[in-house]
């Protein structure tokens, strides 16, 4: 692994780890609809900055010309759905368990890797399957398993939901492989009309405190735009993909420890707990033999 691939990595990893924060903050102030409208605006317009930096617009159009159902799917499933969806969870839920449910993605990738892309369901798998979502139920019942009370289930349920829109997203991408760059800015320009029809149909395309703007940007900012073309970046120095790949599972720690003392949320056992079931399960099933 180059050094400056590594730089890159845990750059990112370090603006991962705040986002968890600066979307419970956020939410304080506005809707999921609309902090999502504002980062997805940001995120846009940083894409649209990279690509016309890297003389790929008319990439952009022939793509869109080619497959615009295709982009309006993938737009639907990311930002649109997999966002609402887990800023909807991170509404209900602390942000803690929100944050650990959402790294069931890659589990979940796994699965529909069978069905959609022909790969061998193993014993690997399911190992890691039971891993993950032991870690989901003792998050979910807070650690009491033997009572099994959930207390939060449909915050859960939306935790659990968006990594089922994410992993999707990345099977369809899998299939029909383009430019990322152009690819991520076809999708969030086509999410904006439809985050801007939901704003006008929810009657939440009003005023918004500078507080929340200032959030939404710095979420579409470091949690997509910069984030997205660094580690693209990242990805293409390496020459050990798997290696930079497991840097992300350094983030999770390092966001409650923000979360404990920026956003006054106590870190709980039982999330711990659970965050560790989980990564050694998307960790697991990708050990070699």
């Amino acid at each position: 692994m180059s050094r400056t691939s590594l730089i890159l990595a845990l750059s990112v990893v370090l603006m991962w780890s705040t986002v968890a924060t600066a979307f419970k903050l956020t939410l304080s102030i506005i809707s999921p609809l609309q902090m999502l409208w504002i980062a997805v605006t940001t995120t846009f317009v940083i894409l649209s900055v990279a690509t016309i930096a890297q003389r790929k617009l008319p990439l952009a159009r022939q793509y869109l010309q080619e497959s615009p159902g295709y982009f309006l799917l993938l737009a639907l499933l990311n930002p649109t759905l997999y966002y609402l969806i887990l800023f909807a969870a991170y509404d209900r839920l602390p942000a803690q368990q929100a944050q650990a449910l959402n790294y069931t993605w890659a589990v979940v990738l796994s699965i529909l890797a069978v069905p959609f892309l022909g790969q061998k369901f193993t014993l690997k798998n399911v190992i890691s399957i039971l891993l993950a979502y032991g870690g989901v139920l003792v998050i979910a019942t807070r650690g009491d398993l033997l009572a099994l009370e959930f207390r939060n289930p449909l915050g859960v349920a939306l935790g659990l939901g968006s990594s089922v829109f994410f992993a999707s997203y990345w099977i369809l991408n899998t299939r029909k492989p383009r430019d990322a760059v152009v690819s991520l800015l076809l999708c969030f320009g086509l999410s904006l009309p439809i985050l801007s029809v939901l704003l006008l149909l929810q009657g939440e395309m009003t005023l918004i405190p500078w507080q929340a703007v200032a959030g939404g940007i710095y979420i579409g900012t470091f949690e997509m735009g910069f984030a997205f073309l660094l580690w693209m970046q990242a990805m293409r120095m390496t020459d050990n993909t798997a290696q930079l790949s497991n840097l992300v599972y350094l983030s999770p720690p390092l966001s409650l420890i923000l979360l404990a003392t920026i956003a006054n949320e106590p870190i709980m056992i039982s999330t711990v707990i659970g965050l560790i079931l989980i990564i050694g399960g998307v960790l697991f099933q990708q050990l070699k033999r």
